[in-house]
């Protein structure tokens, strides 16, 4: 075996020519066939809510309770003298709130008492409005005021 590098071969050359050729025709290709968008859009489907509106709107009979034992309803003071007064009292303001005539539905009692009225007051109203035949009682309680 001869090992040694000859005096007349020449060192091998790579002709890159053709590749460039061959690399530029298939990025025409993909540049023809292939579309570009800048922004893509989603077809995307958002959930929707229904709801039944109510019908009608609830009435509301506002009572008020401060600290010293003063009654109001829907903003008109009322004497309390004892339990059926005050049921008196509340069913006038659903006439009144509903054209004098009694209303179709039971109003709602909405208690709205001082921290530091007293409990009895609150059972007083609840006592009334159980007179009166309305059921539905909310209580709220307003910070402040004082003893």
């Amino acid at each position: 075996m001869n090992f040694r590098k000859g005096k007349g071969r020449e060192d091998p050359e790579i002709n890159l020519i053709p590749f460039i050729d061959v690399l530029l025709v298939i990025l025409i290709f993909l540049m023809v066939s292939t579309t570009y968008s800048k922004f893509t859009e989603l077809q995307i489907t958002l959930p929707t809510a229904d709801a039944e509106q109510a019908k009608d709107k609830l009435q509301q009979i506002d009572v008020t309770i401060d600290a010293k034992g003063n009654y109001t309803v829907n903003r008109e003071p009322v004497s309390f003298r004892d339990v059926a007064g005050l049921a008196d009292a509340l069913q006038n303001a659903a006439k009144a709130a509903n054209g004098g005539k009694a209303p179709a539905q039971t109003p709602v009692v909405v208690v709205n008492a001082d921290q530091f009225a007293m409990h009895q007051m609150v059972i007083h109203v609840m006592e009334a409005a159980r007179l009166a035949g309305y059921e539905k009682l909310t209580f709220a309680a307003q910070a402040g005021g004082s003893k």
